[in-house]
């Protein structure tokens, strides 16, 4: 399937602010792409990009006082496959884990290990190791939390999650990432574009989702705990340890947003 995707989104600033946004399609998808992916802005500033140490594409730039509006459009290629489940896929001893997968167990900025492995262990303990285990935690996450985007703020942790109840999709994989973790298993977080081509019915205004991935048998698996089935059509953006690492936009000053429209639809002309 070819599937548009993109984005209009406005800053508003005061003072000229210098900014860091994760805005572009993972490299992994680059062989995918149908279409030039470049970035624009107005007014136009000059860009200038770097891969940090996940493998993001990172732009650097900066905000001229007034504001900035920033936009991208492009087709890509996606098989539209579900979310792969390999029910049978067995846990890595952690004696035999590759060295880095290491830093996907440890506590992160929004991922309290420390604070949640007793919880986990009370939880989960007793469940088979592997896919099932992952998918234990997968399911009591979905469960647990109730979806609710004026419940969401930069600063909750899974910790905050767990206790709260409610939350929005990336506090769904935090949780999830973390219980993981507690678990010995290690797993990341990932962002993009997921669309409702899959759905029955529309689900509101699109915007950017996360999910997560964990290291089972040999390779990493997708999972998602806000939906808590496989999806398809996902678009990946950036990785890392948590929300911190793969922010799509970090400024560094005061700034309002202003615009933030997302889209993401079966591309029909292609």
């Amino acid at each position: 399937m070819l599937i548009r995707a993109g984005y209009d989104i406005g800053f508003g600033a005061g003072q000229a602010v210098p900014m860091l946004a994760k805005l572009s399609v993972h490299p992994s998808r680059n062989k995918d792409l149908r279409t030039a992916q470049r970035i624009f802005t107005t007014p136009d500033v000059p860009l200038y990009d770097y891969v940090d140490n996940f493998g993001n594409i990172c732009t650097r730039l900066t905000m001229p006082a007034g504001g900035i509006t920033i936009s991208c459009g492009f087709v890509i290629e996606d098989p539209f496959e579900p979310d792969l489940v390999v029910s049978d896929a067995r846990q890595t001893a952690l004696a035999n884990l590759p060295d880095d997968t290491l830093q996907f167990l440890l506590a992160s900025r929004y991922c309290e290990t420390d604070r949640l492995t007793e919880a986990a262990w009370d939880l989960f303990g007793q469940v088979e190791q592997g896919w099932s285990l992952v998918q234990a935690i997968v399911g009591w996450v979905h469960n647990h939390i109730r979806f609710d985007y004026m419940a969401a703020r930069p600063t909750k942790t899974a910790w905050d999650v767990f206790h709260e109840k409610v939350g929005v999709c990336r506090d769904y994989a935090h949780l999830a990432i973390t219980l993981c973790r507690c678990m010995n298993i290690p797993a990341r977080y990932c962002t993009g574009y997921m669309g409702d081509m899959d759905l029955p019915t529309l689900v509101g205004t699109m915007d950017f989702s996360a999910w997560f991935e964990v290291w089972l048998d040999g390779r990493w698996y997708v999972f998602d705990a806000r939906h808590n089935y496989p999806r398809r059509g996902r678009i990946l953006m950036a990785r890392g340890r948590d929300a911190a690492d793969a922010a799509l936009t970090t400024t560094f000053g005061p700034v309002t947003l202003t615009r933030f429209d997302i889209y993401t639809d079966e591309d029909r002309l292609g």
